[in-house]
């Protein structure tokens, strides 16, 4: 792919702040969305901010249509699409109405959230403290999955939690999407796993630094994390779905099975509209009719 001119790098680097400084994005969504906007710049040649802001609805659909010849699918030319009309809508401004704005993306079927089974979810935490290096290795991965599993946690928010987190307590004050503050209580499993990897690990927890680390001392990453999930999930033959992401499916598919009530739900979530939290009722439904089906005479013997 070309490279961006000048021009187009600086306005690259205005939009990357504006994405990690002012809207606070988790670094996927920081490179993704650069990436699409870097993407159209090249593409649609624009070299200032009045250009982006004008971008017309048929200079967009020529860009997707060019993507699509590049093997993309409607899942990821939706992220495309949305990703662009964020960049847009800061080249417009505010008060700014853009062209692409009322675009529509490619439906999508969207997919249940496969949860794990409560035993599943402890196994998988038990297994990334026996397979790990170093003893503090494997209590930090531990506490890091329980927060996934036991608290609800994007896995983004359990890493931006600082040593202040060492100090057990009932309850935490997670930063969330757009830097939006919830606060979600915290099980004593999860106080205790927090506690044991805080006095093992060799690294100093300050309050204002981050409290989960890497091997050398620096902040643990997301990259780190999968990989242990998927070296776990592989050792125990659990599915590829079963995913640091689908702890947190766990967290709300178990709470929601025992009897919390969806707006309570959505606020342990972080969600900002109550229907994110809605496709757990179906994962309930399609849950029990599984057990239905599996336990039913009738349906043994057709």
């Amino acid at each position: 792919m070309t490279k961006p001119t000048p021009q187009q790098a600086a306005l690259l680097a205005e939009w990357r702040e504006h994405l990690i400084h002012a809207r606070r994005r988790s670094p996927h969504t920081v490179r993704a969305y650069t990436a699409a906007a870097r993407r159209v710049l090249v593409e649609c040649s624009l070299s200032d901010w009045n250009a982006v802001a004008a971008l017309d609805v048929s200079a967009m659909r020529r860009f997707l249509t060019r993507r699509r010849t590049e093997g993309i699918g409607n899942a990821s030319a939706a992220r495309e699409l949305s990703a662009v009309k964020a960049f847009v809508a800061f080249a417009a401004g505010e008060d700014g109405d853009t062209a692409i704005a009322r675009m529509r993306g490619p439906r999508l079927k969207k997919g249940l959230p496969r949860p794990l089974t409560p035993d599943e979810a402890v196994h998988l935490a038990q297994d990334v403290v026996a397979r790990a290096t170093e003893d503090w290795i494997g209590l930090r991965d531990r506490a890091v999955l329980l927060l996934l599993y036991g608290a609800g946690l994007r896995i983004a928010e359990a890493l931006s939690l600082t040593g202040a987190a060492a100090t057990p307590a009932e309850t935490l004050l997670v930063e969330g999407k757009g830097g939006k503050q919830r606060i979600v209580p915290v099980l004593p499993v999860v106080q205790d796993a927090i506690t044991a990897y805080a006095a093992a690990c060799p690294y100093p927890l300050h309050p204002a630094g981050p409290l989960f680390r890497g091997a050398k001392g620096g902040p643990l990453n997301q990259g780190m994390v999968q990989k242990v999930v998927a070296q776990a999930r592989r050792a125990l033959g659990l599915p590829p779905s079963a995913t640091p992401h689908a702890l947190r499916h766990s967290f709300a598919t178990h709470l929601l099975s025992g009897g919390t009530d969806l707006r309570s739900l959505q606020e342990l979530l972080g969600h900002a509209s109550l229907g994110s939290t809605q496709i757990y009722t179906r994962v309930d439904a399609a849950q029990m009719l599984n057990v239905y089906r599996a336990a039913h005479p009738r349906e043994k013997a057709g």
